[in-house]
């Protein structure tokens, strides 16, 4: 059962949703508009209502017009391949008249903070950019409910500010906005009501008595990295033959953890996905040892595709000739309960996890991990780390692209900013000897 004896009253203003990962917040959310159980199936129980429709009565496509969604995985999200006509799709859906929908659209693009997106094709765009469309999308409709489901775990911290003065606005202005998120201290100063879900049961407490759980970091070890492992020289990469990042000198040696940061959009993702190889320079040099490379990128069900998290992780095992049974991992990212079920049925947080299991068995000769915190919860942050640490002590290079703060200061011996088509030390190294 994912929720049960839930009693619960959205007034205006903003409402937090808090718990751990698998413990039912998604399926709540869900409820709000119709996609448990019209969509998703199940049985529910009981009565729930929104904005006046009886949710159990009312078809979704009618429920769209009060509620606006936006879901963990933004490019799940996506319709149309520009950002304008994708923002315009729920707009014609609600049948708003055609000449209003130009300036509806251009409002909800400045209201979510990327105008400069207008024209934009869909299939260029960031994971961050992304979330900040579907967001757009939702605000344009001008629901009575907007419900946001870990929206910012890929945005940099001015779109992340972005979307909480969004939020803001949308309350005082009288209507409701539920937001679901991990990351909570932003929020909870805002927060009208805080609802926690925790292994199907749901309670409300005052936000006042929220505290902020503890992230426990592993002590760093005191050793010197070894050889390179990659090194790129004067390199480029972009795509249809534009770079958008240009001059890479850049060397990652065993045993280091380098961190990048930047906004979105500024081209983490390309250098990761030059550095594994998935983009060929279009200029200079990237030279590799050999070995295995692991590579997470930032959508993680584009990984997940065998009948079970095991299986999952015994297909790499099995690709890479290392030893070992999958168990090891899977206990070491708190899986084990999960092992036989099929990765894509997971919670937006355990789906993360269970590709994090599925590429980082064994040790590898180089890690590269696009926003690897997205959708985790403190436990399993803690559990991320001790594995990136235990793989940075046994040899690996480790490149993370991020923008958990925590992470970073927790495991990073370097920083560099990505921005402004250049790769470049942060101001503020992250180091720790």
């Amino acid at each position: 059962m994912a929720l049960r004896d839930v009693s619960l009253r959205i007034e205006g203003g903003l409402t937090v949703v808090a718990g751990h990962s698998g413990g039912g917040k998604s399926s709540l959310l869900r409820v709000f508009n119709g996609l448990v159980p019209h969509f998703h199936g199940g049985r529910i129980s009981g009565r729930a209502e929104v904005g006046g429709h009886d949710i159990l009565e009312t078809p979704t496509r009618i429920l769209a017009r009060t509620v606006g969604f936006v879901f963990q995985d933004p490019e799940l999200q996506t319709v149309y391949a520009t950002v304008d006509r994708e923002v315009a799709f729920g707009l014609e859906n609600a049948a708003v008249p055609a000449a209003e929908i130009p300036a509806r659209v251009e409002e909800a693009l400045e209201e979510a903070g990327i105008g400069h997106l207008a024209g934009r094709p869909t299939s260029t765009l960031s994971g961050g950019e992304r979330q900040r469309v579907a967001l757009a999308s939702a605000l344009a409709v001008k629901p009575q409910l907007v419900v946001l489901d870990e929206p910012t775990s890929q945005l940099d911290p001015d779109g992340a500010a972005l979307v909480l003065a969004a939020a803001r606005r949308i309350a005082a202005q009288g209507r409701s906005v539920i937001v679901s998120e991990h990351r909570l201290h932003a929020l909870m100063g805002a927060a009208d009501q805080l609802v926690v879900v925790e292994d199907g049961a749901v309670a409300v407490i005052d936000p006042r008595g929220w505290r902020a759980p503890q992230f426990s970091a592993p002590p760093r070890h005191r050793e010197q990295a070894g050889g390179d492992v990659i090194c790129a020289g004067a390199a480029a990469a972009g795509f249809d033959g534009r770079p958008l990042l240009e001059r890479i000198d850049l060397v990652v040696r065993s045993g280091e953890v380098v961190a990048l940061m930047g906004p979105n959009g500024g081209g983490k993702t390309t250098l990761l996905r030059l550095l594994a190889g998935l983009l060929s320079p279009m200029a200079g040099t990237v030279e590799r040892l050999p070995g295995r490379i692991a590579y997470l990128p930032q959508n993680p069900a584009a990984l997940l595709h065998r009948p079970t998290v095991r299986d999952e992780v015994q297909f790499t095992i099995d690709r890479s000739g290392d030893h070992g049974e999958p168990g090891a991992i899977l206990a070491e990212l708190s899986l084990q309960h999960v092992a036989g079920r099929y990765p894509r049925d997971l919670s937006s947080g355990e789906r993360q996890r269970a590709a994090v299991a599925a590429v980082l068995p064994g040790t590898p000769r180089l890690v590269l991990l696009d926003e690897p915190t997205r959708g985790m919860d403190a436990g399993a942050r803690d559990a991320l780390v001790r594995l990136i640490v235990r793989l940075r002590d046994g040899g690996s290079a480790i490149v993370v692209a991020t923008h958990d703060a925590e992470l970073r200061a927790a495991v990073a011996d370097r920083v560099l900013t990505v921005a402004g088509g250049t790769v470049a030390p942060a101001a503020v190294e992250a180091a720790r000897g």
